[in-house]
């Protein structure tokens, strides 16, 4: 069945297929929350949230005009709208992240240094995301994470294309910005180091 023929079943009666609904799109929406949430040190909040989402969906199932937007488009707008509200709620809150608590699955064959700064590169990159405006974190995370098409992150952001593509020209070029900084320093310093040798 397609999603439109699974909305019309749960509109007609059949509520239990809302069940293959959230199926199809679960692992998505997740990946998405998660992403948004992580730049923001509030992850373990993703699967609430994605809860709240489905829930939010099937009380408005009735709302979705399925000739302006795809199921999947509407979705990701409640995720975005449900994300965006909890983090005006926890806003002036600080979350402090102990880094050190934080326990790494690393390969055998890596070494304690290369799992180091492979965490510090994870962090910085986490940092610049978490730097963006709201709307450039969203594509951004639309894009590259979830793998989204310009014309789909367009629909959920309610932006012409072009924008979409303007915004996430600027998020790429702010997160390589705040990233050139760390590279820069770490490359001068390993060059003065291999000079020295």
């Amino acid at each position: 069945m397609t999603d439109q023929q699974l909305i019309r079943a749960v509109l007609d009666g059949d509520v239990q297929l809302f069940a293959e609904l959230v199926r199809r799109y679960d692992s998505r929406i997740k990946v998405f929350i998660f992403h948004m949430l992580k730049s923001v040190h509030m992850e373990s909040l993703t699967e609430d949230m994605c809860q709240e989402t489905f829930y939010k969906a099937y009380r408005n199932l009735k709302s979705f005009r399925e000739q302006e937007a795809a199921f999947s488009t509407w979705l990701y707008t409640i995720a975005r709208n449900s994300v965006i509200s909890e983090l005006r709620k926890h806003r002036g809150v600080v979350v402090s992240l102990d880094e050190s608590m934080q326990l790494m699955e690393t390969a055998q064959n890596v070494s304690p240094e290369q799992a180091v700064l492979s965490q510090e590169k994870v962090s910085l990159v986490r940092k610049a995301i978490s730097n963006l405006s709201e709307k450039q974190r969203s594509a951004l995370i639309l894009r590259e994470y979830n793998q989204l098409e310009y014309q789909e992150i367009a629909e959920i952001l309610g932006q012409p294309v072009s924008s979409i593509k303007s915004l996430l020209f600027r998020a790429r070029a702010s997160v390589k910005l705040q990233l050139d900084s760390y590279y820069g320093d770490y490359w001068k310093k390993t060059y003065k180091e291999v000079e020295r040798k």
